[in-house]
């Protein structure tokens, strides 16, 4: 064997782990298509579409994969031809023609066909050649003054055609764009490629063509003013479906091609002239026209023509769009000065690793890592490919955290009634098993929303209307239980204490504590040994129901029960959408409440002191860190309610040393206040 091919499966074994399995990779992608499956049909009821897209939705996980979303309303509908308009109605959609013949290759106007049928194609049409045309500077604007009315944004701002934000510490790009489900006309050349090619397959390619494209609303930095007028095609979506139907040596070609480009190429550049897309675009044209052979012994030789591949094309200062080959994606960075000396310094460092060779990779300490003991020892072992290893633990952990991110969080019952009977319609269907657990996971959110909304929305006091809407209530939630996580019978629980069934919400927690002490629980951490173990002879639906915990959600727009009732509030007045508590705490303060609302003096201190042996003790395996600040506050609201003023002031003061990840400090704040007041009292 080479020395290439020996250094390329070191490095592929390496980027294996450290980007993903197919399997994980897989399961990442299923688990965001099925939740926009869900999601689509409620959407398109309230007249918009919206997507995901971007690296993240790829499949990549690097703490940079950047999470783009995509909104268009449904009731805009672009042409390319004015006969096409006959398709559609003219009383129920906005008819928008498509012009490319003025303007560069990549970007089209937008003429405004019909009267406008709403206030954002009303106030962003502007006059142009006797014509009314969509101005992409007022377009943008929509979707940044939509974003700035909601608190979970920050640091919003207008990057390229999106608004650019901070959702937590993730951020985040969303575009408001008119999508078309016909191609522009240029778009006639690729389609003969991928014919000649036969790239992507034929499956592939009609998916792509069937979905249409998009326009987003910025226009070619080359001119002055921007040119108001034009729009950026975008090919997003087909994006999405070529990279999903690369093989795996492909993939994590583009990955290695995004880690050098970040580690290597733009470290410490503020406005680099490369950027991942570029990457990508490099390799899709190698794919379909380059004779690659694309396993993994070959995976340095893959990068390292993708790699001269990019230096030809910053050489000659073109690289072609893969989809409008007309289209220079460097005409706009090399229309200015700062563009065209930033070409020139990146064409002196490419260079300089062009020279070095593939030993260029090594500038990068994440591959580093992955090959320098081969390069150095000769006789080193390669070890086999993680899929041949990786326990059952470590892929079906990172297949719970994709699906724990989910969130279903809608405020209105008929919306979740929507939701639920999609949920019917998809589960009816073939579907992948990661698919039918992100199903899972979604019906038991769902049905918890709306058993709390539908009992917050009773009004009526008859016994008859009273009845009826808690057995509903009750039902929906222990649906939720049986297709959920175990953590999902908590819910339950909180029900029962809300209603003042204190027995029956004891026999839940002592239920859902039963199942916490086992050895086999997946919850922040996980015993890998014993969970391969134990689970080996299960399904993988059955696992999650008895072997998956989540942090219990308390959404703040709903109300749960009146101990918490101040953090929900206070933390929604800064942002945050909703409140997570530990399982574990969870069902130690259920335990508690119930106890000393029965009397049961002993029961309830032991559940207060396991709670607060918990906290003082726990290494974050069993309360995760970032949410050791509402924690603490529980406790201390737990002891307040059985007189501990003084173990509540201390543990609300706790609250206020953790990280801040709720949001909560006011609530604290008052607390406390209220206590120090009481003492005032009594002297």
């Amino acid at each position: 064997m080479s020395d290439n091919h020996r250094v390329s499966e070191a490095l592929y074994v390496g980027l294996y782990g450290y980007i993903g399995t197919p399997t994980e990779v897989t399961a990442r992608r299923e688990v965001v298509d099925m939740e926009e499956m869900i999601k689509k049909p409620l959407h398109i009821h309230q007249g918009y579409r919206i997507m995901k897209s971007g690296s993240h939705r790829e499949g990549f996980r690097f703490k940079s994969s950047d999470k783009d979303t995509m909104i268009w309303y449904t009731n805009h509908k672009v042409i390319t031809d004015l006969s096409q308009s006959s398709v559609y109605d003219l009383s129920k959609h906005s008819i928008i023609l498509m012009e490319d013949t003025e303007t560069p290759p990549g970007f089209v106007r937008l003429q405004l066909m019909t009267p406008p049928l709403d206030r954002n194609i009303a106030s962003s049409v502007i006059p142009f050649n006797d014509g009314m045309y969509i101005s992409n500077v007022k377009w943008r604007q929509i979707i940044l003054t939509k974003i700035s009315g909601n608190k979970t944004f920050t640091n919003l701002k207008t990057h390229g055609p999106c608004a650019n934000g901070f959702v937590g510490n993730v951020e985040a790009d969303y575009a408001l764009c008119l999508h078309c489900s016909y191609w522009p006309r240029l778009s006639y050349y690729w389609k003969q490629r991928c014919t000649l090619h036969n790239w992507p397959q034929n499956h592939v390619f009609y998916d792509i063509l069937s979905n249409g494209c998009h326009f987003v609303p910025v226009g070619i930095k080359t001119a002055a003013d921007g040119n108001e007028l034009d729009w950026r095609l975008s090919f997003s979506q087909a994006e999405q479906k070529l990279v999903y139907s690369m093989n795996h040596t492909q993939f994590l070609c583009y990955g290695l091609l995004k880690i050098f480009l970040m580690e290597v190429v733009n470290r410490d550049i503020e406005e680099p002239f490369l950027c991942s897309y570029f990457a990508k675009t490099t390799l899709f044209w190698l794919i379909q026209i380059g004779n690659i052979t694309w396993c993994p012994n070959n995976l340095l030789d893959c990068f390292w023509k993708c790699f001269k591949c990019l230096y030809h094309c910053v050489h000659r200062g073109v690289l072609p769009n893969f989809f409008i080959q007309q289209n220079n994606m460097f005409a706009g960075k090399l229309s200015t000065v700062k563009g065209t000396g930033a070409r020139k310094c990146l064409l002196e460092q490419l260079n300089g690793y062009y020279e070095m060779g593939v030993t260029c990779l090594l500038q990068s300490p994440t591959v580093k890592t992955m090959i320098e003991k081969l390069i150095c020892n000769s006789l080193y072992r390669i070890e086999p490919f993680w899929g041949h290893v990786m326990s059952i633990a470590d892929t079906e952990f990172g297949i719970k955290s994709e699906i724990d991110i989910i969130s279903f969080s809608e405020k209105e019952i008929w919306k979740n009634y929507l939701i639920l009977r999609v949920i019917i319609i998809l589960s009816n269907q073939s579907i992948t098993e990661y698919q039918t657990l992100t199903l899972q996971q979604c019906t038991s959110d769902v049905l918890v929303q709306t058993a709390f909304l539908n009992h917050n929305s009773l009004t009526e006091s008859t016994n008859k209307a009273v009845y009826r809407s808690d057995r509903l209530s009750k039902n929906l939630l222990k649906l939720a239980g049986r297709v959920g996580d175990v953590s999902c019978m908590l819910y339950l629980a909180l029900y029962y204490y809300r209603t003042c069934r204190y027995r029956e919400a004891l026999h839940v927690t002592a239920l859902v504590k039963s199942r916490l002490t086992q050895p086999y629980i997946m919850y922040n951490t996980v015993d890998r040994e014993r969970y391969n173990e134990c689970v080996a002879g299960w399904s993988l639906s059955k696992r999650m129901k008895k072997a998956w915990l989540d942090s219990v959600h308390l959404d703040c727009d709903i109300y749960f029960i009146q101990e918490l009732d101040l953090e929900q509030k206070l933390s929604k007045e800064n942002g945050n959408p909703a409140l997570y508590i530990s399982p574990y705490v969870g069902t130690d303060m259920i335990s508690m409440l119930c106890n000393h609302r029965l009397g049961n003096l002993s029961q309830c201190l032991q559940s207060l002191t396991d709670l607060q042996t918990l906290l003082l003790y726990d290494d974050g395996s069993y309360v995760p860190l970032y949410l050791r600040d509402l924690s603490w506050q529980i406790l201390g609201i737990c002891q307040h309610v059985v007189g501990d003023l003084h173990g509540a002031l201390q543990s609300y003061q706790q609250s206020l040393r953790q990280k801040l990840f709720h949001k909560i400090q006011n609530a604290s704040k008052y607390r406390i206040a209220f206590i120090l007041n009481r003492f005032n009292e009594r002297n």
